[in-house]
């Protein structure tokens, strides 16, 4: 397993009108601050009535990869309290997977590690624009294009849908 905590369990969360997307995850990190999970998942309904397509992530993780950068990994989305780096970012059969090492030498990827080994943090959410989309039944907002600007950490995640 390379050292890092697989993901245990995931359920899709909220999507603000600010283009974030929550995902509740749960996983932990090991004692060097790494960890996998799932940032978005393909194909899941959320309470703002989006879903993300497979292949939505493929153009910025090609853009990302062609400019030697990797979104960064954020607290709360507060751009400035930048708790680690994404070491991988790809898209897989579920949706976009990541893997990050927290810093632990500053004071919020140290916190973060704690929060997480303690099985307290267990959430990601993304920071997106939508690029390309279309309607579906009901309203349905289908994300076939985005632009990831960003993905955080986040102590509580959106509501449940339900």
């Amino acid at each position: 397993m390379n050292g890092s905590v697989k993901l245990i369990a995931i359920e899709a969360r909220h999507a603000r009108p600010g283009d974030t997307l929550d995902f509740d995850v749960r996983f932990a990190a090991d004692d060097a601050g790494t960890f996998t999970g799932h940032a978005a998942v393909f194909g899941e309904r959320n309470s703002y009535n989006e879903i993300v397509k497979p292949g939505a992530f493929a153009r910025t993780l090609a853009s990302h990869h062609s400019r030697g950068t990797k979104p960064p990994m954020l607290w709360s989305h507060r751009t400035d309290e930048i708790v680690g780096v994404w070491t991988d970012i790809r898209e897989d059969d579920t949706g976009l997977a990541v893997t990050g090492k927290l810093v632990t030498e500053t004071a919020r990827g140290k916190e973060a590690h704690a929060l997480m080994q303690a099985g307290a943090l267990t959430g990601l959410s993304i920071g997106f624009r939508a690029r390309q989309q279309e309607r579906g039944p009901n309203g349905l907002r289908i994300l076939s294009e985005i632009e990831l600007v960003e993905i955080s950490l986040v102590a509580l995640p959106a509501a449940a849908v339900g």
